[in-house]
């Protein structure tokens, strides 16, 4: 009972609806967007990724921002465990790639060491049956910028090379910090690694 009532509020206060994250087993939505990495712009493509191993899709609210910070400075710490694991990151939020290419590049978050992708219509987020919600007026980002984006839920994804996920770590539903986001999807791509 707590934790649908805990679940209720939190995508209450975040303006988000309540809607089923994709589970463990179902197929993992192929996906290509503009994506940064160091600043530089590319496609990513996951079914690319996926070639070469395990990919861990982070959704996130937004840059620069205090818990989205966290979760990417600590995938950019732990970016050389989920190399010698096989696995691939990408951080996926409704930012522009103008704020992704400051982002991905600034030494306190992505560190140049991993992409992150953009979804302003949140057509992907969609296709993972994830929700979003608008930023409240005159919300700002930790920088003192205007944040004009739509938000989407925090959700972690592990998809294994078989387009299947693996595991779903959802903020609301499992009452993870977005910091123990990146060291449970580490501990199940070693698993995975080890098997």
């Amino acid at each position: 009972m707590n934790k649908v009532f805990l679940g209720l509020v939190f995508s209450a206060s975040f303006g988000f609806p309540i809607l089923a994250a994709l589970k463990p087993a179902d197929a993992a939505p192929d996906f290509s967007a503009q994506a940064s990495l160091a600043g530089k712009e590319f496609t990513f493509s996951l079914s690319e990724a996926l070639k070469k191993g395990p990919v861990v899709v982070y959704f996130y609210p937004s840059a620069y921002t205090k818990g989205c910070d966290l979760e990417a400075h600590t995938f950019a710490e732990e970016k050389d465990k989920f190399d010698a694991a096989g696995a691939t990151i990408i951080g996926v939020s409704a930012d522009s790639i103008a704020r992704l290419d400051l982002f991905s590049a600034d030494p306190d978050y992505c560190a140049g060491k991993f992409p992150v992708a953009s979804d302003p219509d949140r057509k992907i987020a969609t296709s993972y049956n994830l929700t979003g919600g608008s930023p409240k007026a005159g919300m700002k980002d930790v920088r003192g910028a205007d944040i004009d984006h739509d938000f989407i839920e925090r959700v972690t994804f592990v998809i294994g090379k078989d387009h299947k996920i693996v595991a779903t770590l959802s903020s609301a539903n499992d009452k993870l910090s977005p910091d123990q986001h990146v060291r449970k999807a580490l501990e199940i791509v070693q698993n995975l690694a080890s098997k």
